[in-house]
């Protein structure tokens, strides 16, 4: 007879985002008539820049002629991309060889399917609050999962103890759903721990060009970094590919365990289990990567840092601490008067409309917490923010 797998069953009963579309839909259907405003989920609300637009147009020509039709791509990238986001990191400095680079459909995908390169035994360690899909892809995979807590007293940026054990760490710098930030100092604590116990860090960059201060974008800024850690980057926030879906992950070549080779490894895993990702998207991921879409991305995130920047300036005025919105698209807010996180969603959305992420959904310890996201509208995250500040002054 035919088991399922039983991890599922470890699994919590609701994905945070499921739960609160759930709450927004009942109460939509109950006001249809009403304005929501959403600065809830990080969707991105910019289109794509031009540069990756005449490529993709470009790109579905070469698809009509039989000249340039392309079929099947190489499963682990085009060569010419692989070049171009090499190409990106040695603009901070960071060297790769281009097979070091590995293109993917996105982070979220890539998170989960990563860790067939580590054996289910092997423990791992999410600092917390966290993207939820940490916890449940290591869940579902029957891995067992310990948290290291962040909070006011660490500025949300935890480090390696003396007791700290762990296999597999997560760490994702700019912070989902923080905003916090790890200094050069703070991340090579955690590479010379992951280099001394033969730890592997899993480093989730998926926010790195909102970063404005001189902080590292990638851990491979970190010497050391290239023996005990893989990179996962996305388009989706640096170029508004949410749902255009391409990604790319780092693995350098000089990342062994029990003698074997991670990026051989990850060559083996793409060449079995995938045919590729579209020739098509990654014309235009290329094209991101050009000088002249860079300078065009740029502009979106401009757009997103001025909604952070007007998010912020209603929670100064209504007195509230957070901490991100500088450095990435994310503000975590302490929840105003002690109230619960859920609490203050529901308060949100009945009374001005808003719609937030409840910081509990990140983690026990994200209780207490809101999570802001500045990827909206610039009308309606004005809208918003000064619904948040007069709300929370006249309660």
């Amino acid at each position: 007879m035919l088991k399922p797998n039983g991890n599922y069953r470890n699994l919590k009963d609701s994905y945070l985002f499921f739960g609160i579309s759930k709450k927004v839909e009942a109460y939509r259907k109950a006001h249809p008539d009403l304005p929501l405003y959403r600065l809830g989920i990080g969707d991105v609300s910019r289109p794509l820049c031009d540069e990756a637009i005449k490529a993709l147009h470009a790109a579905v020509n070469d698809q009509a002629d039989a000249r340039t039709f392309r079929g099947y791509t190489p499963e682990c990238g085009i060569p010419e991309f692989r070049q171009a986001a090499a190409g990106y990191y040695a603009r901070r400095g960071v060297r790769l060889d281009p097979e070091e680079v590995f293109v993917s459909s996105g982070a979220s995908d890539e998170l989960g399917d990563i860790l067939d390169l580590f054996d289910a035994s092997s423990p791992a360690l999410i600092t917390q609050p966290a993207y939820p899909a940490y916890v449940d892809a290591s869940v579902m995979a029957g891995r067992k999962v310990s948290f290291l807590n962040a909070g006011p007293e660490n500025d949300f940026l935890p480090l390696p103890g003396e007791d700290t054990e762990a296999d597999l760490i997560y760490l994702c710098s700019p912070n989902n759903p923080t905003g916090a930030v790890y200094s050069r100092e703070q991340l090579q604590a955690w590479v010379d721990y992951a280099n001394r116990r033969g730890a592997v860090i899993l480093f989730d960059a998926a926010y790195e060009a909102f970063i404005e201060e001189d902080l590292p974008h990638s851990i491979f800024e970190i010497p050391g970094a290239e023996n005990c850690a893989v990179e996962i980057c996305s388009l989706s926030k640096t170029a508004g590919f949410t749902g255009t879906r391409l990604g790319y992950t780092v693995i350098p070549k000089a990342l062994e365990r029990d003698g074997m080779n991670l990026n051989a490894m990850w060559v083996r895993n793409r060449t079995t289990k995938t045919n590729g990702i579209s020739y098509i998207l990654q014309k235009a991921g290329i094209a991101v990567f050009s000088d002249a879409g860079l300078r065009q991305i740029q502009e979106n995130i401009q757009i997103y840092k001025e909604n952070a920047r007007v998010l912020m300036r209603a929670l100064d005025g209504a007195g509230i601490r957070y901490w991100g919105g500088k450095n990435a698209p994310y503000i975590w807010m302490a929840c105003p008067d002690g109230m619960k996180s859920w609490d203050f969603f529901d308060l949100l959305l009945n009374e001005i409309q808003v719609i937030g992420t409840p910081g509990e959904g990140f983690g026990a310890c994200g209780e207490g917490f809101f999570r802001l996201s500045s990827f909206g509208d610039p009308e309606d995250t004005r809208i918003a923010a000064e619904r948040i500040r007069s709300l929370i002054v006249n309660r």
